[in-house]
């Protein structure tokens, strides 16, 4: 049906197609926003325990495994992760566990840990993700927290991206 010569489809059809570049644009936006949104974590504020000391980190990347210490051999099977990066292995249980050559287990009291899981969202365990140095003691996420449905499933393979 035309109305002074124009049609209306045309119309109809100019509106849809803005309609539906915005949608794209805009889910575009928010995608790029929710992989922006990484976390940042100062170790001045986010105070983590080594056996008997403060732990101050001193490298440029660290892959961080939240644990729980009450899996049978944990610390055994994160121990045994050679990865190309050190591994920070955070107990949710705070347990001390000695730290070995390439891992350094952290432990910390119960406000930290709190707000140490709010931060990342963390809702199970065991999960891995990648920090890196921004400047001083404060790091960045850089990546996606990854979840395994048990410890025995972090092998090297999967994770040597890390």
């Amino acid at each position: 049906m035309a109305r002074g010569g124009k049609s209306l489809f045309s119309l109809t059809t100019v509106f849809a197609s803005f309609f539906g570049a915005a949608l794209i644009a805009g889910a575009f936006a928010y995608y790029n926003y929710t992989f922006s949104k990484f976390k940042f974590i100062d170790f001045k504020e986010f105070v983590f325990y080594k056996s008997s000391d403060i732990f101050k980190p001193d490298k440029q990347r660290y892959i961080v495994v939240f644990f729980s210490s009450k899996e049978p051999h944990a610390s055994e099977k994160i121990a045994k992760l050679a990865l190309k990066n050190p591994i920070l292995a955070i107990d949710y249980y705070n347990t001390k566990i000695q730290s070995v050559e390439n891992v350094t287990f952290l432990r910390s009291g119960t406000k930290t840990a709190l707000k140490f899981i709010q931060r990342f969202n963390i809702y199970d365990e065991p999960v891995v993700f990648v920090i890196k140095r921004v400047r001083n003691t404060l790091y960045k996420q850089d990546s996606m927290i990854r979840k395994f449905d048990t410890l025995d499933a972090m092998t090297k393979e999967k994770m040597e991206d890390l």
